[in-house]
């Protein structure tokens, strides 16, 4: 036998192996999965309680954490107390931790009185809520940083979260929306035009939106041109893009859905029992009377159609990871109403969207397992 095919055949035998080696460490070595909460947004607080329940639901036998607090003012810290994180008073700690958009990095920067130094992650789990968070932003902070991440990319989160842009993208797959007047900011040198195109093209009452921000955030009803003034002026302290919809009579639903595992799937249906008038902030997280009910009784046809409108939505929108789908069933013709998509929905205790999933046999740790595989997946292909 010839001995430089030997030679050669052992020198890519041992090549082969090294490299199953490497693989074979690699999987078992733990990752470390960067968890970011707070934020600058309104919903702050929802944010804190959201990542207090991710990071317990993290599997510490496969992930290492490190938790990242962003104060209201938009500093970032470092804390490894979780209970800091869910009461807030993270803010008081004294080390830095931020991320550059260096690919090179790849990790995180903490700053201490002992200097700089940096951590190398390999996911991160922007837990989230509204602006600075929601948006985009963050999200292309990231991708500059050629770090991977749970859910949506940087166009999708921010046409997501702006109910003017999501109103637009969405009118193309022809699912019934609720009629709505736009209203920017330079227009209020003249509230009474406001008024006036408002009462001409709808009826009240009407639900005033600022366009973007989330948790029902600034959501006011108006029953009349005193009240919509009010509501206007309220909503233009949240954001400069303001929505006026009509209001729809009848049932609040919501459906999550999930992308991984390489298909994107719809959970069942919850229903919302608002303990207010609408289901505003207050009635989500400060009304214990709120109830939300998983797999409420509802026609098979509209169910089954929820679940096809809100992956049709989450797909138009070109969404990744996850989302929470919500819509209206009118109340006289039974007809599903798409009201809003929320791309990184709540995890709290209340949350509908981990609810849905468990009601289907994927709880917490499992769900939060998979976004995370979900996210380091898409960022390998």
């Amino acid at each position: 036998m010839d001995k430089g095919y030997v030679v050669k055949y052992f020198l890519k035998y041992v090549v082969n192996r090294a490299a199953e080696n490497k693989e074979g460490n690699e999987s078992m070595e733990k990752k470390t999965v960067c968890v970011i909460f707070g934020g600058e947004s309104s919903e702050h607080e929802v944010s804190c309680m959201s990542a207090d329940t991710v990071i317990k639901s993290i599997d510490k036998n496969i992930y290492d954490i490190i938790m990242v607090g962003i104060t209201k003012d938009g500093r970032w810290i470092l804390t490894e107390d979780i209970q800091k994180v869910k009461d807030g008073s993270f803010k008081d700690g004294r080390t830095k931790a931020f991320i550059l958009p260096d690919k090179e990095i790849h990790g995180i920067v903490i700053k201490d009185d002992e200097g700089c130094r940096i951590v190398h992650i390999d996911v991160v789990f922007p837990v989230l809520h509204g602006l600075f968070g929601e948006d985009g932003t963050i999200q292309g902070l990231l991708e500059l940083a050629g770090i991977p991440y749970v859910g949506c990319g940087v166009l999708d989160s921010a046409v997501s979260m702006d109910k003017l842009s999501t109103k637009k993208v969405v009118s193309s797959l022809h699912i019934r929306q609720a009629e709505y007047v736009a209203v920017f900011k330079e227009d209020f040198s003249d509230m009474e035009s406001i008024c006036h195109k408002v009462e001409n093209a709808l009826s009240y009452p009407v639900f005033v939106k600022p366009s973007n921000a989330g948790s029902s955030v600034g959501v006011m009803k108006a029953s009349d041109r005193e009240e919509l003034k009010k509501a206007l002026n309220n909503a233009l302290l949240h954001d400069g893009r303001i929505l006026v919809e009509e209001a729809i009579f009848g049932r609040e639903v919501e459906c999550a859905v999930l992308d991984a595992d390489g298909k994107v799937r719809a959970s069942g249906v919850g229903e919302i029992l608002a303990a207010a008038d609408f289901y505003d902030y207050d009635a989500k997280y400060n009304n214990a009377q709120s109830l939300t009910v998983i797999d409420p009784d509802l026609d098979e046809n509209v169910t089954e159609g929820i679940r096809e409108a809100a992956v049709s939505i989450f797909k138009e929108l070109s969404c990744k990871g996850l989302a929470r789908v919500d819509f209206f069933v009118e109340n006289e013709t039974g007809s599903i109403v798409f009201n809003e998509i929320n791309t990184m929905p709540g995890f709290t205790n209340i949350s509908m969207y981990p609810m849905l999933w468990e009601a289907r046999g994927i709880d917490k740790k499992n769900l939060v397992t998979k976004l995370i595989k979900s996210a380091r997946c898409r960022k390998k292909a």
